[in-house]
């Protein structure tokens, strides 16, 4: 029984949940071959709205969005941050970290945190599949089940 619950306990791991996200945006990005076919396809119906709901845009939007992600989980926030300050003037994840929470508030705020992740993860995930997907559908290859 200890080993269904650890194997259960792993299979929802953060580690986990960023290796299937990183998974599906690699295999997005092996199948769109052409992305600039992505530009003014708008994203799907109803079935995707769940996953579509935190952006609007057309499809290419989303691949650029999902692979910034990406890279921002592989080569770590303060690249990320640095491009956007750069780019953008904003302040970054660094800067907000010097704003310290109480001690007593650091494991709240860590589950928050980490509850959040799995979920916008798994929302990436499911985003990076169904464009995955989408752009089969529109090109002529596949199946949807995949």
């Amino acid at each position: 029984m200890m080993q269904i619950c650890d194997s259960y306990n792993q299979k929802n791991s953060l580690f986990n949940s960023m290796n299937r996200f990183i998974g599906a945006v690699n295999n997005m990005d092996q199948t769109i071959m052409v992305p600039s076919l992505l530009r003014d396809v708008p994203l799907d119906q109803e079935a995707e709205k769940e996953v579509n709901s935190f952006q609007d845009g057309d499809m290419y939007g989303s691949y650029v969005l999902l692979k910034s992600i990406r890279n921002d989980i592989e080569w770590g926030v303060l690249q990320a941050d640095e491009r956007r300050k750069e780019k953008h003037g904003v302040t970054t994840a660094l800067e907000m970290s010097r704003i310290e929470p109480n001690d007593e508030d650091l494991e709240k705020l860590f589950h928050l945190h980490l509850n959040g992740l799995h979920t916008v993860l798994g929302k990436l995930t499911r985003k990076a599949n169904t464009l995955t997907n989408r752009y089969k559908q529109e090109i002529g290859i596949g199946g949807c089940g995949n």
